[in-house]
């Protein structure tokens, strides 16, 4: 029996250099070390054997069982390592290459033209002031001059919610209150940005949510002529020093002179184009004096102080300022819209 196992060893160590793969190793395994194997076998049946012979037996089976569990650990990193290395000189990769860079991220087109526009105030000497966009229906019209069953407020077709007198603001105008009553009796100049809420049938110059930016300034002895002139100067400072502007009278109910603003159409100089409808003009927001109700409601004695206030779309002046055409673009996550900015 002990010649019987050396010829296993023998025949399994011969066998064991001729597996090429790893599937080829578990063959060998399971023909050689596996549970049926006729070295499994014999040392299954130690104890048939004598007393006299069981030991011997026993301990050259150990042995062979043991140089085979070895040879097949060592065939087994061989495997291993020579099939890294084919992986690695077979495939196309050249890992001495520099990795590929990675995509970076951009501002959203709308946030890049308020950003320009904030920096534009800020050399002005305004300051950003945040307001809620869940406001009370006071704030969005009462305070505003705009009471209950004022026609005025067919002008803002009107989110509301379940709870009565609650609604999503229909313009930047409530936080005219909320920063006067904040500040008074010290003069402001803020500009209050932000996103609005309306009922409208959505298309290329609509849509139910969108930017707005409010300016308001309050102080003694403010005229129409400082919002005239802040407003073209603005004009200047976005488009350009070149651009010209015009004023005509308008309509809202907080504030009073009201007027509203062009600037010449820069896309065809003022010649009209189909961007201007032909007028050569494009209007990009309204303003006047605030109101001396809304001064009375922030806080503020119309006797002593004044202001002005403006509305802006930032959206549609980013529009004119890239030439585009349709404002839903600026929410539908089209990257190929998005990553022209």
């Amino acid at each position: 029996m002990l010649d019987q196992l050396n010829a296993i060893e023998k025949d399994a160590l011969a066998g064991l250099n001729a597996a090429a793969d790893s599937a080829a190793l578990e063959v060998w395994r399971i023909q050689h070390l596996g549970r049926n194997s006729a070295l499994m076998t014999i040392l299954g049946d130690l104890g048939k054997l004598s007393k006299e012979e069981r030991p011997a037996i026993g301990k050259r089976g150990n042995e062979v069982k043991k140089a085979l569990e070895d040879a097949l650990a060592a065939k087994a990193e061989a495997l291993r390592r020579a099939e890294m290395e084919r992986a690695l000189t077979a495939g196309a990769v050249d890992v001495t290459l520099p990795g590929r860079p990675i995509a970076r991220g951009r501002l959203h087109p709308a946030t890049q033209g308020l950003r320009k526009m904030y920096a534009v105030f800020a050399e002005m000497g305004f300051q950003v002031y945040r307001s809620r966009e869940v406001e009370t229906d006071d704030y969005n019209f009462t305070y505003l001059n705009i009471p209950p069953h004022h026609p005025a407020r067919d002008m803002w077709d009107t989110f509301h919610t379940l709870t009565p007198g609650v609604i999503l603001r229909t313009h930047t105008s409530p936080g005219q209150i909320r920063a006067m009553r904040e500040y008074c009796p010290e003069p402001i100049r803020v500009i209050l940005p932000g996103m609005c809420y309306r009922y409208e049938q959505p298309d290329a110059r609509h849509e139910i949510q969108f930017y707005q930016i409010e300016g308001l300034a309050v102080g003694k002895h403010i005229t129409f002529s400082d919002l005239k002139g802040t407003l073209s100067d603005f004009a200047r400072r976005l488009f350009g020093q070149k651009v010209r502007t015009r004023f005509y009278a308008d309509h809202f109910p907080f504030t009073e002179p009201s007027a509203g603003m062009d600037i010449e159409c820069f896309l065809c100089g003022g010649r009209g184009c189909r961007v201007c409808s032909g007028t050569g003009w494009l209007e990009i927001l309204g303003g006047g004096m605030v109101h001396p109700a809304v001064l009375r409601n922030g806080g503020y004695d119309p006797r002593v102080y004044s202001g002005f206030a403006f509305g802006m779309g930032p959206q549609r002046i980013t529009m004119l300022m890239h030439r585009i055409e349709d404002i839903r673009h600026f929410l539908a996550n089209d990257l190929r819209f998005l990553e022209q900015f």
